[in-house]
């Protein structure tokens, strides 16, 4: 039988009443106007509505530029926000992990876009999360130009939701960061994380969920199991966390992922930087070498740094393995700087003055025979 418009009307069936409501869609929009105006830069176009964003490149001051982009996500840090009803850190993780990327290729991160997609939309929650992505937009000095709100109830349930977010960057053609610059004996500076950032969300919500239930799933259904106890019992995220006393677990676990941006493109402006590497998934042992040409490796001393307390904590209580420590989480160390060697005293001074916290690392060094891409040196002494 054919369904007609007339029928639908005669009904009074709605898409309200299959659980989309275009009303609280418009009422986000409204309410994130000005966030996203505060974020806007030269070049920018168009602003919130319009079925496209545009963006000049000229009115933003490129002669010759070379356009490179980036998308991520949040991953299961989300978990940890929406058990604790916190949503005004996750929108600046999503810029982050899309930026310092970007960052890593020398690039000036211009426009971003958002794509929220949810069971049910909060006003409310929605709100903190795109302010928290405005927020992000104005650390890394890009303009929040467009994005997508998306409220599905046959897919996600409740308040559950999904970020994700989508970044385009530009840098003039002759200063392009490819890696091809590294050579043997350049200096590795080390620029401090915030905590866990985005990664490794999974392995921390296990250990949480061992940790408050007591002992270890045996099974992968047991543990899927616990993991759902725990996400529901929002009691688990607000005890006090035993790293960080005087704050909550859950509070602690989404302190934001540090921007590097403004930072790393004033180093590279300055000269000397031969190579950036975003420290996220995959942690030390995978990143490093993605920036490295194949004849050289990075030599990293683990104990060169402070390890952020929450690493020790996760180390200890989930008896998680120095090397899988080192490539699941950052473990202190959110961006790498490859330096030349007689510049690494300099753009410490210069990086310290930004607002990091720098520490020496390691060298590069010769390519071993077993083609490893990180000799980590002391990691049973750092966190074993």
């Amino acid at each position: 039988m054919k369904f007609t418009r007339k029928e639908a009307a005669i009904s009074g069936a709605s898409y309200k009443d299959a659980g989309v409501d275009i009303d609280a869609g418009n009422e986000l929009v409204e309410a994130i106007k000005g966030d996203a105006k505060s974020t806007t830069r030269p070049g920018v176009m168009s602003g919130l509505g319009g079925f496209g964003a545009m963006f000049d490149l000229k009115a933003a001051g490129y002669d010759d530029p070379i356009l490179v982009s980036g998308t991520d996500g949040v991953g299961t840090k989300l978990k940890v926000a929406i058990c604790t009803n916190k949503h005004d850190t996750v929108g600046i993780d999503l810029v982050a992990m899309c930026v310092n990327d970007l960052v890593v290729q020398g690039a000036q991160p211009l426009f971003f876009l958002d794509y929220y997609a949810t069971g049910k939309l909060d006003v409310s929650a929605g709100k903190d999360i795109i302010s928290g992505i405005a927020e992000g937009c104005r650390q890394s000095g890009c303009a929040l130009i467009g994005g997508e709100t998306a409220e599905m109830p046959g897919m996600y349930g409740g308040g559950d939701y999904d970020l994700a977010g989508f970044c385009v960057g530009a840098v003039e053609r002759s200063q392009v960061l490819t890696g091809q610059d590294v050579q043997e004996g350049d200096v590795i500076l080390g620029l401090a994380s915030n905590g866990l950032h985005s990664n490794g969300f999974s392995l921390v919500r296990k250990v949480v969920s061992e940790a408050v239930i007591g002992g270890k799933a045996q099974t992968k259904m047991e543990a899927a199991v616990r993991d759902h106890i725990v996400d529901r019992a929002r009691l688990a995220y607000e005890i006090e966390a035993p790293f960080a006393p005087g704050q909550k677990l859950g509070e602690a676990l989404l302190a934001p992922t540090r921007i590097y941006v403004k930072s790393c493109l004033k180093a590279i402006k300055a000269g000397g930087v031969h190579a950036l590497s975003h420290i996220t998934g995959g942690g030390i042992l995978e990143n490093i070498p993605r920036v490295l040409p194949d004849t050289l490796a990075a030599e990293v001393d683990a104990t060169a740094w402070d390890t952020p307390a929450v690493f020790k904590w996760l180390q200890k209580e989930g008896n998680i393995t120095p090397t899988e420590m080192a490539r699941t989480f950052n473990c202190g160390i959110g961006m790498a700087v490859l330096v030349k060697a007689s510049r690494a005293v300099d753009l410490t001074v210069l990086l310290q003055s930004e607002g990091e916290t720098v520490f020496e690392i390691g060298r590069i060094v010769a390519r071993p025979t077993d083609n490893s891409g990180v000799v980590l040196l002391n990691a049973e002494r750092a966190w074993g």
